[in-house]
């Protein structure tokens, strides 16, 4: 049967007709990726999210599926789908690390960034090495918002705790006393970091960042240039990528007011 996407009334039977087909493929199929599609349905359509949650969460457990894994961290760490639910983020760590397993690019992203960052929730044990990994998968996946952020991992270097290193290595030494006006001051050693400053693999991650599309990697790549940081300096390398930056900044902004607009625009009665 032919459907008249203008039609509302034939929208509607469409939608419907979507969701039998996508159960039955999901339950009497058997077929995880249309399991996972049903659980779009669901999520996107039906706006059902316990029900979206539910199906994500038996896709993964039952058959592997890694974006399945992935969606149902998502959900976990949200509390979506569950009433009054905070949110569970161990919970969503171990989904996500079963995601990254499989191979899910986006799943290891989340994955690295529960383990490498400070302001995660206390319920995740932070562990860079272990983060680092999973960023440095994901990046090799060719995910752009992960070489990102090993880009700035690399650019500033990564520390232990930092009331740890202040307690180890203050020191007065009198020509850093003297640079101080006789303060005490901390001298922050190799020994300090987790993950050394290193601009030439911060170079190597931006550009590929940047080469995925990532406006922001984009933007550093052009003061690296700049600058001569991790690279030899090139000021037409450098305006290169700052105009690249701002033709993706202009396509964002475009995006953006069309979105509104769509919003704005609402379903015939």
């Amino acid at each position: 049967m032919a459907y008249d996407l203008k039609k509302e009334s034939d929208v509607k039977e469409y939608v419907e007709k979507l969701g039998v087909e996508y159960r039955f493929g999901c339950y009497s199929e058997k077929k995880p990726e249309v399991c996972h599609l049903l659980g779009d349905y669901l999520e996107g359509i039906k706006k059902d999210f316990e029900k979206a949650s539910k199906v994500y969460k038996s896709t993964c457990d039952d058959y592997g599926y890694a974006k399945s894994c992935y969606k149902y961290g998502n959900y976990s760490f949200l509390g979506k789908g569950k009433s009054g639910s905070k949110g569970e983020p161990r919970v969503a760590y171990q989904y996500y690390e079963k995601g990254c397993n499989l191979n899910d690019s986006d799943a290891c992203l989340h994955s690295g960034l529960l383990l490498v960052s400070r302001s995660m929730p206390k319920e995740i044990d932070r562990d860079v090495p272990k983060g680092l990994q999973f960023l440095t998968k994901s990046c090799d996946m060719n995910n752009a918002t992960a070489c990102f952020y090993l880009s700035g991992m690399h650019i500033s270097g990564v520390q232990k705790k930092p009331e740890d290193v202040a307690a180890t290595t203050t020191t007065t030494t009198p020509a850093a006393a003297a640079a101080a006006g006789g303060k005490t001051v901390a001298v922050i050693k190799d020994t300090d970091y987790i993950v050394l400053k290193d601009m030439k693999k911060a170079f190597q991650f931006a550009y590929k960042a940047c080469e995925l599309r990532n406006m922001y990697a984009c933007a550093n790549l052009s003061q690296m240039y700049a600058r001569g940081d991790g690279i030899e300096k090139n000021e037409k390398e450098a305006e290169k990528y700052k105009k690249l930056a701002l033709e993706m900044q202009d396509e964002v902004k475009k995006q953006q007011e069309t979105l509104s607009f769509q919003q704005g625009v609402g379903m015939p009665n």
